[in-house]
């Protein structure tokens, strides 16, 4: 099931690229323009999350924030004009979780609302992120099937197994080709890439395939704020 953004923006032209960029993201959306709807909306509808601007007609987005924090801990991103120090902790104080002043590009309103989203609502396990089904060669990222070689399959099972230890591209290279054939270290730079790509290609800012310098690679959730 799609996690629900409500988008609060009294500006057609700003809550159309919301929308786009939010559900190209993969997440639904529904767009409201005026600050009196907000509250009795979320109360029947619950979204996952609100980005909540804070110039509306009716009432203001500081507002309709207190109001929501009086029955609610939803996360809310505040986007505003304002730009003042007093506004920004006014808004954090009234239990915003982030804030955003325009101008911004829509990428970065996605990123911070995929950055509050998990804050808010972590996997419980890493296995419950990452899926590995070693019979069928199968691996699944937040239920979403990897389309990985054989080869790749291998990579990612050997570095998920032991979370957080660096394996050499000489280590790598013994695990994954086990009948020793003659192979360049640098192969494994490759598979290392089409690896991020494809887990990029569900989760651009999920990373957890590391790089240590000079060493080798590790497998680590790391997710940005």
């Amino acid at each position: 099931m799609k996690q629900m953004v409500l988008v609060v923006e009294d500006e057609p032209r700003l809550a159309e690229i919301h929308r786009k960029y939010l559900e190209q993201a993969g997440y639904e959306t529904h767009v409201l323009d005026d600050g009196n709807a907000v509250t009795p909306w979320v109360k029947e509808n619950m979204p996952s999350l609100i980005l909540l601007d804070l110039m509306l007609p009716g009432c203001d987005g500081l507002d309709i924030c207190k109001k929501i924090r009086q029955f609610s801990n939803l996360p809310i991103i505040m986007v505003t004009a304002r730009v003042e120090e007093i506004d920004r902790l006014l808004g954090l104080e009234l239990g915003a979780d982030d804030y955003i002043c325009k101008p911004f590009s829509p990428r970065e309103v996605v990123a911070r609302v995929k950055a509050v989203l998990r804050r808010n609502f972590p996997p419980k396990k890493n296995e419950e992120m990452l899926v590995i089904d070693q019979e069928c060669y199968v691996a699944s990222l937040f239920g979403k099937k990897l389309d990985l070689t054989a080869v790749e399959f291998r990579l990612l099972n050997i570095l998920a197994a032991r979370p957080g230890q660096i394996f050499s591209r000489d280590q790598l290279m013994e695990r994954i080709y086990p009948d020793q054939r003659i192979v360049y270290d640098r192969t494994i730079d490759s598979h290392i890439k089409n690896l991020r790509r494809k887990i990029a290609a569900i989760d651009p800012d999920l990373e957890i395939i590391q790089s240590v310098y000079g060493v080798g690679y590790k497998y680590e959730l790391h997710i940005p704020d």
